[in-house]
């Protein structure tokens, strides 16, 4: 039986060991680009068809046939053999098998170099869209778990200890915030993945009258590349793209450290469904929040593929080097990762309670008022220095006597301060604080309900 020849083994004296086939070989995880390299072999057909370099006859036969074999990938009928390398080498030789001398007019003017940089440029453009597509849904489970609780107040913290007191919705949309910056940053990796460098050849481009721009065009690209050297070595925008990963997972991560700890039964702040839990197969009392701490967990892979593309790229010299073939192992990880991530997340948003009245119970533990009494201080025109050491001191002696600042009497207040007046019992209380907050955008009830209908209309419009 004849053995598989690749495309440029004449060059060499004898095949390539078996040994180096299994090390070299990439179809294994690029195959997953076989419809971005079928669209871009198509569209360069069309741009050589133009300029005379192929028949409308081949290019008809090149279209059919290469629509034909991504057909038959996609019913899972097509044979993958690596020792074909990559996706590019098995597409082309099945094409030249299906349609013969036409087939191999198809690399006219182009080198695996750009070929594979404009597949992935065209596959990141739509991965970029579906994450951003499930960032939405998330945050919009955000926004529906936030109305519920614009009214209710939980404690913020700052160093992992009692701070001020918010409403929950404040604390819930604080991840919409975060979201919708992962959301922009991934527009705007867009942008720089959106420049088409199909043409560049394998370093320096062709003598043949390629025209680039309409290839661009035919792709959907916003402009084309204009350094060919660059343009076959730079991965800039998978490093961009795995920093966006890593940074929405670090926001997730977040979040599912918050949740691990508020579901403990210290806390007891919020509610997970079943159906996001696990439990022991020891002990049978037992519920593990699993998912969240996969999540958190799988945080740290994204670090790693950041790591490592950096890594890769910051050993290159000029021009394409094989070591580039390492990058998709790294940006195809990250996305899987991220997507999942994403996923699981809204599905726990959407199936978790917050336990209000537990929460509220405990609301006035670790003088969350003490800033809104420092503040009414300042109100009376003291300077906020001296208001902060007489709520200090007045703090201390409520932590010795096992009160909160609300107990305190009048009287007493009056012995660390005279200003302070009958009306100070107004501002103190986690709800009362809650609800005095004024500076744009603060976290309270009334500002949070604005904030929500302001998302909803946001997000509706993506």
């Amino acid at each position: 039986m004849t053995q598989p020849q690749k495309s440029w083994e004449h060059r060499l004296g004898k095949p390539t060991d078996s040994l180096a086939v299994d090390f070299v070989e990439s179809l294994s995880f690029d195959k997953r680009l076989y419809k971005y390299d079928i669209v871009g072999s198509i569209a360069h057909a069309e741009m050589l068809c133009e300029q005379k370099l192929i028949t409308k006859d081949e290019l008809k036969q090149i279209k059919e046939g290469l629509i034909e074999i991504s057909h038959a990938i996609a019913e899972d009928k097509f044979k993958f053999d690596k020792t074909y390398e990559d996706i590019h080498m098995a597409v082309e030789n099945a094409l030249i098998a299906k349609i013969g001398d036409a087939g191999k007019k198809l690399h006219t003017g182009r080198s695996r170099n750009d070929q594979v940089a404009t597949d992935l440029r065209l596959w990141m453009r739509d991965e970029i869209e579906l994450i951003q597509a499930k960032i939405t849904l998330l945050q919009k489970a955000f926004v529906k778990l936030a109305e519920k609780y614009v009214s209710d107040i939980m404690p913020a913290y700052t160093h992992f200890q009692r701070a001020q007191p918010v409403s929950i919705a404040a604390y819930l949309l604080s991840f919409v915030e975060q979201l919708n910056r992962d959301f922009m940053r991934l527009k705007n990796c867009r942008l720089l993945v959106n420049l088409c460098p199909l043409g560049s050849g394998a370093i320096a481009g062709s003598s043949l009258p390629l025209d680039r721009k309409k290839t661009a065009e035919l792709l959907g690209f916003s402009d084309i590349t204009y350094n060919t050297i660059d343009s076959v070595s730079d991965r800039d925008f998978c490093a961009e793209f795995i920093f966006d990963c890593s940074v929405i997972s670090t926001h997730l991560s977040k979040l599912a450290e918050d949740w691990i700890v508020f579901s403990t039964t210290e806390f007891d702040f919020i509610h997970i469904d079943d159906a996001f839990c696990t439990s022991s197969s020891m002990m049978p009392q037992k519920r593990n929040p699993d998912m969240l701490e996969l999540i958190r967990g799988k945080s740290a892979s994204l670090l790693g593929s950041l790591m490592a593309i950096m890594t890769l790229l910051k050993a290159q010299p000029s021009g394409y080097n094989r070591d580039l073939q390492e990058d998709k192992r790294h940006v195809f990880s990250a996305a899987d990762t991220i997507e999942a991530c994403v996923d699981m997340a809204a599905a726990i948003v959407d199936n978790t309670k917050f336990k209000t009245e537990k929460i509220s119970a405990g609301l006035e533990k670790g003088f969350l008022d003490a800033t809104a009494l420092a503040e009414y201080l300042v109100k009376k025109g003291m300077p906020f220095r001296t208001a902060h050491g007489v709520v200090g001191s007045l703090v201390a002696q409520c932590e010795k006597q096992n009160k909160t600042l609300a107990e305190v009497s009048i009287d007493d207040f009056k012995k660390h301060c005279e200003i302070i007046a009958d009306d100070i019992y107004i501002s103190l209380g986690g709800k009362n604080v809650a609800s005095s907050y004024a500076t744009a955008s603060a976290a309270s009830p009334a500002q949070m309900a604005e904030q929500v209908n302001y998302w909803k209309k946001q997000l509706a419009q993506r």
